[in-house]
């Protein structure tokens, strides 16, 4: 059995931006179904429920020193469910703010020290509480000092694992602020920190972590070219054998259309009469009326980096075929705009919800024909899982775990669960667009690729199994750290 923390800045279901939080709920408590001791450890911010998630302080406060500034943590905690904690770390000056990262498009202007502390923090909470685990597991930019302190400060107290949920987002800031997180100078240096001039976070935790990870293997191949890797291939490259990519999974407790709540009527393969009751239900809940057309569903950050830039450009032809379109989401101003103005040109054919509505995105998922995913990238995405457990058919640009979770119907006509386009160009979309209303006319034929789809499994058992390897062959190697003394 393994003692495993996980290192999170957000957690499903305390606080969420992105798909990070989803995972950080479902793996550890994965991990713990297959027997392991799992806990995780996240900011406590302001917009935590406390009462609703039953968050108990441990009566735990300690000092944290960086940079020669001191700040107190107090520690709580609330049950996550399947043997699983979660503890948070509470201060109000660095946590206590209305949103997680930023108000609206800006950053919080301190954010290389809300989460210098935080990495800093969990080593002193680990000490206070005398917990002793095998591996210490960070998620994204915000816990890449976890690698850098326990390397750097604590002589490799315990192994840790750093993975990538989103190479884009690196938690760049000035030079100038290396002394406030710790850090000597002497990291400065393109084998350490530094980054075109600049202390890039993600990179500590590349460099100083004992194995590195992302969320798909496609996408761990995609991140060792300049197109992908953001500038960090070289660093990624580097790693060799231990940068690897582990595909994430998907909740079917909760995305499962045979017991959804938040559904008009449950379904599932054998018996699909409840989809085309929820697919009644949605459009008239979006005031789109009866239509005999396909059904294309779009959750998501409505960004370039998803695509919809190519969305706004296909929803013409969606419309002049007979398609509607729902789409429900929040991001760039020019593409919600975009969105909203075909709306208002089509106010009988799409519907736009700008908003983040979970209760509205699981009936989107269970009302729609197709679900549109034209991501410019992606590091592996969930609602393409989601889509297919719901019987709606993704409709996505092959890249990252896109690639790795559809099958394209045209490539593999008796395997098909979806449809694919390889480049990333609107003509591309708009013909794939084309066999999606082909696919649907053909009746056998599309129903089969629903059920097939409907039949994929990407439950995070397989996912937390690989995890627990990587686990395994960093303990066996560096040996147990519990013999480090406080």
């Amino acid at each position: 059995m393994l003692d495993i923390l996980h290192v999170s800045p957000e957690v499903v279901p305390y606080s969420k931006t992105g798909g990070l939080a989803d995972v950080l709920n479902a793996l550890p408590r994965a991990q713990s179904r297959l027997g392991h001791r799992v806990s995780v450890v996240t900011p406590l911010y302001d917009a935590v429920d406390l009462a609703r998630h039953r968050v108990v302080f441990a009566g735990h406060s300690f000092p944290v020193t960086l940079g020669g500034r001191t700040l107190d943590f107090e520690v709580a905690q609330a049950d996550m469910g399947d043997g699983v904690t979660c503890r948070f770390l509470r201060n109000d000056e660095l946590f206590g703010r209305p949103r997680l990262y930023g108000d609206g498009d800006a950053d919080y202007g301190d954010n290389h020290l809300r989460f210098a502390f935080f990495c800093a923090a969990v080593f002193r909470m680990m000490r206070a509480l005398r917990l002793r685990p095998d591996v210490v597991h960070g998620h994204d930019w915000q816990a890449g000092l976890v690698p850098a302190y326990n390397r750097l400060h604590l002589l490799d107290l315990v192994p840790t694992v750093l993975t990538v949920h989103n190479l884009a987002y690196q938690g760049q800031f000035p030079a100038h602020v290396l002394p406030e997180i710790g850090l000597p100078w002497e990291v400065f240096n393109p084998d350490g920190i530094e980054f075109y001039g600049k202390v890039n976070l993600l990179k500590a935790g590349l460099v100083w972590a004992d194995r590195v990870t992302t969320v798909s293997p496609t996408y761990a191949a995609e991140v060792l070219r300049p197109e992908f890797g953001a500038g960090l291939e070289g660093v990624l490259r580097a790693r060799g054998n231990e940068f690897v990519g582990i595909l994430n999974g998907a909740d079917y407790g909760i995305w499962d259309p045979r017991h959804d709540p938040r559904i008009a009527a449950p379904f599932e393969p054998e018996d699909l009469s409840g989809k085309a009751i929820c697919r009644a239900a949605l459009l008239d809940e979006m005031g789109l009326g009866s239509v005999q057309g396909p059904v294309f569903g779009v959750v998501g950050r409505l960004a370039a980096q998803k695509g919809f830039d190519l969305l706004a450009q296909a929803i013409p032809v969606i419309v002049a075929q007979g398609g509607v379109v729902v789409v429900l989401g929040t991001g760039d101003a020019a593409i919600e705009q975009a969105v909203l103005a075909a709306a208002a040109v089509h106010p009988g054919q799409v519907a736009v919800r700008i908003a983040y509505d979970d209760g509205l995105a699981h009936r989107i998922e269970a009302g729609s024909d197709f679900f549109l995913m034209p991501s410019r990238y992606e590091p592996c995405g969930l609602n393409q899982i989601y889509s297919m457990r719901y019987g709606t058919l993704p409709i996505v640009h092959a890249v990252g775990g896109l690639e790795d979770t559809v099958i394209d119907l045209d490539e593999h006509p008796d395997a098909g669960t979806g449809l694919k386009f390889r480049a990333f160009e609107v003509a591309a979309f708009l013909g794939t667009l084309e066999r999606a209303f082909a696919l649907h006319r053909e009746g056998p034929r599309h129903l089969a690729a629903v059920r097939r789809a409907m039949a994929a499994d990407f439950g995070w058992d397989v996912s937390a199994r690989a995890y627990l390897e990587l686990y395994q062959g960093i303990v066996a190697r560096g040996g147990h750290p519990s013999g480090h003394q406080d």
